[in-house]
């Protein structure tokens, strides 16, 4: 029997690429008309600009096998993500930096300077921050947080900040230098093709057949072993409640020339109803000039209904316990691995789900040699 792969994106394409190396068959279904999941990118038929089609993916990571492995599979191209952000009528740079206290706070503070002034506004009384405000209020005070973190946290998300956990926000840098890269890892860039020719590269095998706009629940074939990258909440139909999701709506915005002048700007008020624009051109700055018109996306986040594309888990408090029972279940279901953002209901960079694809992969090797029939299922603990 052979191997089923649900899910297109990098987890699924990883996994049935590693398998047809190993000589095995495998299914690799989804959904959508198309691979590579929420990486998906393709030519704006209006304006020719390379358009990541569910919101910007820009590629960073610190794991090199992860940065040797994409680049496998295609040409990669320097990127370095530079955010701006409208507060108040104002515009200022991401992430937190030097400059950005500088402007709002309208000093002229050295590093040492800012490191002591951002520490007297840090609420020292939280010295262990139970949700993202007291993390925010922790880290840099009540003004920049209010400025910057709590009207897009809100509009992001849908909660309050005191609902949601800290581990949120310790995902932001905090800078005492004019270093305005947003990410701060040693490899970062963007594929000149687009993730969708990267993810058909990884996926060009006689042994993989790929099968679109296919429902796993609608497959009767058995499988010796099905690695499932779907919401994990789906899988079993839903038995013990939904598990929360945002999605996200766009709103297109299309004219001659330059847009906004930059990739990405954050509107961190909360009385504007999008979160951000983000204008696609300048994600690939190689061959932006070539365009005569510009292509822009307003992004609007809301909670997701049963037929929406889920896009961010959100993880709240109280559904803790639902989720550890659905873990269980998984568990306990043989011949089927949940792993990916949504297998593991995790909020996941493309790099890290690239590194636990390739772990598994490891994984997979000591299987099979042990084991040439069955295959225990597994689980990548969500912590």
């Amino acid at each position: 029997m052979r191997f089923c792969v649900v899910g297109a994106g990098f987890s699924g394409a990883i996994l049935a690429r590693h398998l047809s190396e190993k000589g095995h068959k495998v299914l690799l279904l989804d959904e959508r008309a198309h691979i590579a999941g929420n990486c998906h990118t393709e030519r704006d038929t209006s304006t020719g600009v390379m358009v990541h089609r569910y919101g910007p993916h820009i590629f960073h990571t610190a794991d090199k096998r992860a940065w040797d492995y994409v680049q496998r599979f295609g040409t990669f191209r320097p990127y370095i993500n530079r955010v701006k952000a409208i507060s108040g009528g104002h515009v200022y740079t991401l992430p937190v930096n030097l400059l950005t206290i500088n402007q709002f706070f309208n000093t002229t503070l050295s590093p040492k300077e800012a490191r002591a002034f951002i520490e007297q506004k840090s609420d020292k009384s939280i010295t262990e921050a139970k949700n993202f405000e007291e993390q925010a209020l922790s880290m840099i005070g009540p003004e920049l947080y209010k400025a910057f973190f709590y009207g897009y946290t809100r509009k992001q998300w849908g909660f309050e900040p005191t609902n949601l956990p800290a581990s949120i926000l310790k995902r932001l840098p905090l800078r005492f230098n004019y270093d305005d890269n947003y990410f701060n890892h040693p490899y970062q860039g963007m594929p000149e093709e687009g993730y969708t020719a990267i993810i058909a590269n990884i996926l060009k095998s006689d042994n993989i057949e790929i099968r679109l706009e296919t429902k796993f629940e609608d497959v009767s074939e058995e499988f010796r072993h099905v690695f499932y990258t779907g919401p994990i909440d789906r899988y079993f139909d839903f038995k013990l409640g939904r598990l929360g999701y945002r999605t996200l709506d766009f709103e297109r915005i299309e004219e001659e020339g330059d847009y906004q002048g930059t990739a990405v700007i954050n509107y961190c008020d909360q009385n504007i109803p999008f979160t951000r624009i983000s204008e696609h051109k300048h994600f690939a700055p190689w061959e932006a000039d070539q365009f005569t018109r510009t292509v822009a996306f307003k992004e609007y986040s809301r909670l997701a209904e049963p037929n929406d594309i889920p896009y961010y888990p959100i993880r709240l408090v109280n559904e803790k316990a639902m989720l550890d029972n659905y873990i269980a279940l998984a568990r306990q279901t043989p011949s089927v691995s949940f792993l990916g953002r949504l297998g593991t209901y995790r909020y996941l960079d493309m790099d890290v789900t690239i590194s636990e694809a390739l772990a598994v992969c490891d994984r997979l090797d000591q299987l099979l040699e042990t084991d040439k029939a069955a295959l225990p299922s597994f689980f990548i603990d969500p912590s």
